[in-house]
């Protein structure tokens, strides 16, 4: 059983929750740009949290299902269409044999995540089927092409239609003010410097892409740091650039980096950043590692607690 790419899209990719255990060796964790998104879809059809989806950007993929498929879409707002009925976001659905799915036009966000019961059957790369562009692996190795197949299991036993509640959505929109904790160099940072980065709004730059967001703005005053050894970053890592610009570190970002890296922003906000694109705008705010651990294991009771509701659910 398959599910057919009548149209790709832009760089749409298959992502998991990541290939983690090989950063050493410098092969990239890889994954979703909004993992909160990536996890609801996936518990709203009844997958473990990072089993495999599609990651898509607008304009969208456009699949047919060549078998009954339960399936859900959650992430950006893309206006949803099966065959010609609209779809609610962030929701679950039956889809027939034959039937297509398509996005006609976008109203927020940047990514939309398509799950299907049971996950997609792709090609395995060191136990994770996330795509690495870089390394051509993982998948398919590469974005999706018109006329690829995506194999499944056949698996459409509880295909009940589910959407989940507001409340539980992260505070998405195009000028978030993410919560940042110090970098390892955030000590390199003067007064000045600090209270700029908290009082800036800065604009994701055209040159921005799953590696990283580069960030337009009023640079930072702060030289005289010089060169330093690479170091390991994160997804979320702040570097800052010798012209004193801003990058922020995104899904696909290099395993190890010689900026300093003077600010990471708090797992809990890594999807508000992750529905970013090109003319968006981003301003921080610091807070402590145990208000981000806080906020982090908050959103994991969230998630476990619509894991529940939906396994509750789907024994009725």
């Amino acid at each position: 059983m398959s599910i057919l790419v009548e149209k790709a899209g832009i760089l749409t990719t298959i992502q998991d929750g990541g290939r983690f255990g090989y950063r050493s060796l410098g092969i990239n964790v890889s994954g979703p740009m909004d993992p909160f998104a990536m996890q609801v879809a996936n518990i709203l059809v009844g997958n473990k949290p990072d089993d495999a989806v599609i990651e898509t950007h607008f304009p969208a993929a456009e699949i047919e299902f060549e078998a009954d498929t339960h399936f859900a879409i959650a992430g950006a707002e893309m206006t949803a269409i099966l065959d010609d009925v609209p779809l609610r976001n962030w929701s679950s659905y039956r889809a027939d044999r034959g039937q297509r799915l398509r996005f006609e036009r976008p109203s927020f966000g940047s990514r939309s995540y398509i799950a299907i019961a049971g996950g997609f059957q792709t090609t395995d790369w060191l136990g994770s089927r996330a795509t690495n562009l870089a390394a051509k692996c993982g998948s398919f190795g590469r974005p999706l092409a018109n006329g690829d197949r995506l194999e499944k299991h056949n698996i459409c036993e509880n295909s009940s239609s589910l959407t989940v509640s507001p409340w539980m959505l992260p505070r998405y929109n195009q000028f978030p003010t993410v919560r940042v904790l110090s970098g390892p160099e955030f000590h390199l940072l003067n007064e000045d410097a600090v209270n700029h980065l908290t009082n800036e709004n800065y604009t994701i730059s055209n040159g921005s892409d799953r590696m990283g967001f580069r960030l337009e703005g009023e640079p930072l005053n702060c030289t005289g740091f010089g060169e330093m050894p690479s170091a390991a970053v994160t997804f979320g890592t702040i570097q800052l650039l010798p012209d004193g610009k801003l990058i922020i570190l995104m899904a696909d970002h290099q395993t190890s980096g010689g900026y300093p890296r003077i600010a990471t922003i708090a797992a809990v906000d890594l999807p508000l950043v992750g529905q970013l694109g090109a003319g968006d705008g981003v301003s921080f705010a610091m807070i402590d590692r145990e208000t981000a651990e806080s906020l982090l294991i908050e959103r994991y009771n969230d998630l476990e607690q619509l894991r529940r509701g939906v396994a509750l659910f789907g024994k009725k």
